[in-house]
């Protein structure tokens, strides 16, 4: 049964990642990018070409999305998967994902005046294309993801049934410690397992997953979600992470387009 890793793009999750995959599948809780191949991502092309569908046939993907899951879901075990999906279900009858696959969901958001400098930086387009993207959402090249609040929004329909935790960015990079225990007790809730938690083995995984850590790791290794600038260019996956400050980096026009688009929003999570 799959334990859904969603957020939107930039918002933390490869951190959140980072130290599950050390905790959960390490003996010692040492980080290494190894682990991350625990934790699957989906939609993925593997899948994907199995069921005859090209990455970009985003209708295809929709209508195939459970038939998908369906290839690598084992229902007598837990598996933890990675998404930037919303939570769709589109028409009444495509739904992302259902529960005979799904046991719950962590969904990790961020201040999107901070995910929109960082998705800039990683994708190498002008600020003021990102925050469009980020804020219509529908419409253009993402309808999988949505706009930052429909994502953050569809991923609410767990919360009713008690199989839903919300972690903020910014809470996550103040306490680590704290909230990777309280993600590891929501999963160890949902499936049913008695926990014990290795307080020895939380110590290296905090230790290990420091952004300086990681930047180090990524120098001296190749990581899989880093990319290249229009000039080939290596740009860095690892950069401020939780130093990163909107309110001197970004114009304010910007800032108040996104604060508009998502004030309901942004007033909830406290970002407001």
């Amino acid at each position: 049964m799959i334990i859904w890793l969603a957020s939107y793009p930039k918002s933390g999750n490869t951190m959140l990642r980072s130290m599950l995959s050390a905790y959960l599948f390490s003996n010692d809780g040492i980080f290494n990018f190894e682990l991350l191949h625990n934790i699957k991502q989906f939609p993925n092309d593997g899948f994907l070409q199995k069921l005859g569908i090209k990455s970009g046939d985003i209708n295809s993907i929709i209508k195939n999305s459970i038939k998908a899951q369906e290839l690598f879901n084992n229902k007598n075990s837990v598996g933890f998967v990675k998404t930037h999906n919303m939570l769709f279900n589109f028409e009444k009858k495509y739904p992302f994902t259902n529960f005979d696959h799904s046991l719950g969901a962590v969904y990790i958001v961020r201040d999107p005046r901070n995910l929109v400098l960082s998705y800039a930086r990683h994708l190498d387009r002008p600020i003021e294309e990102i925050v469009k993207f980020v804020t219509l959402g529908k419409g253009n090249k993402n309808d999988l993801m949505g706009n930052w609040a429909e994502n953050y929004l569809s991923w609410k329909a767990f919360k009713k049934y008690n199989k839903y935790l919300l972690i903020k960015y910014e809470d996550f990079v103040l306490d680590p410690k704290k909230n990777l225990i309280k993600i590891i007790e929501f999963i160890f809730k949902l499936s049913n397992k008695k926990l014990t938690i290795d307080t020895n083995k939380i110590d290296n995984v905090i230790k290990s997953t420091t952004l300086d850590n990681l930047k180090i790791l990524e120098s001296k290794n190749n990581f899989q979600e880093s990319v290249t600038d229009n000039e080939g260019k290596k740009i860095n996956f690892f950069d401020k992470g939780g130093h990163r400050d909107w309110s001197k980096s970004l114009d304010k026009n910007l800032i108040d387009q996104i604060e508009k688009s998502f004030k309901s929003e942004m007033t909830e999570l406290g970002y407001l």
